[in-house]
């Protein structure tokens, strides 16, 4: 039979900090991926009660959102070369905040509803407005602007992430290719006639379209006109 231990002879355990707290789903994110990042899956790594987090964090989408903040701080989205058209470089941009929600498809679902307000989530925003500042873009409309190109990015990285993560999804946009391509010409012409346009183009294509669109509206319409 062994010896019991006494409380006193084990290690202490680390004080939890929000910080460490992000760390480890981080790492359980990596791991075993988003859905698995629970508030009891993460007590459980970090040995404590899930109570206990909630001094940290208020719910699941305020860790998720703190995950992408933390997931942002590792890319490169600065403001570029001054060399370079600012447009360019406010694509590429909104390129690099959509191959972090493409490489986790979970979280780009996430991020439709729950945003991340931490420093590097800041920081993004911060470039974002100096680069429409740079464009000649009113501090309003800039403002506005950048809600609505950060929407626009995030709704199509969970688009198309989970495509490739839900074989249900997939099935999906098969079936929607068939109906486009079969769509009587009776009863839908110009879905018939324009089938081919419709769905083309790849990701980066319609992304830097999508993105001139949205710059143009922006530049233009100031938010008393609606």
């Amino acid at each position: 039979m062994p010896t019991p231990r006494s409380r006193r002879e084990r290690p202490a355990k680390p004080a939890l900090t929000r910080e460490g707290i992000v760390d480890t789903a981080v790492a359980l994110m990596e791991e075993e991926g988003l859905r698995r990042v629970t508030m009891r899956r993460l007590a459980q790594a970090l040995d404590t009660g899930p109570a206990s987090l909630y001094v940290y964090v208020a719910n699941t989408g305020e860790l998720h959102a703190a995950i992408l903040d933390r997931l942002l701080g590792r890319a490169d989205l600065g403001v570029g070369d001054a060399a370079v058209p600012w447009r360019t470089r406010l694509d590429a941009v909104l390129a690099g905040y959509e191959e972090i929600l493409f490489a986790n498809p979970a979280l780009a679902q996430s991020a439709l509803v729950a945003r991340p307000s931490g420093p590097h989530y800041l920081g993004l925003l911060d470039t974002l407005l100096a680069l429409l500042g740079e464009g000649g873009v009113p501090a309003l409309q800039a403002a506005w602007g950048v809600d609505i190109l950060l929407q626009s990015s995030t709704a199509a990285a969970a688009e198309h992430s989970a495509r490739g993560e839900d074989a249900d999804a997939a099935r999906d946009w098969d079936r929607l290719r068939r109906a486009v391509a079969e769509a009587a010409p009776d009863t839908h012409p110009r879905v018939r006639a324009q089938a081919a346009e419709l769905l083309s183009g790849t990701p980066a294509e319609r992304r830097r379209w999508r993105v001139e669109v949205l710059l143009n509206g922006i530049l233009v319409t100031h938010p008393g006109a609606a």
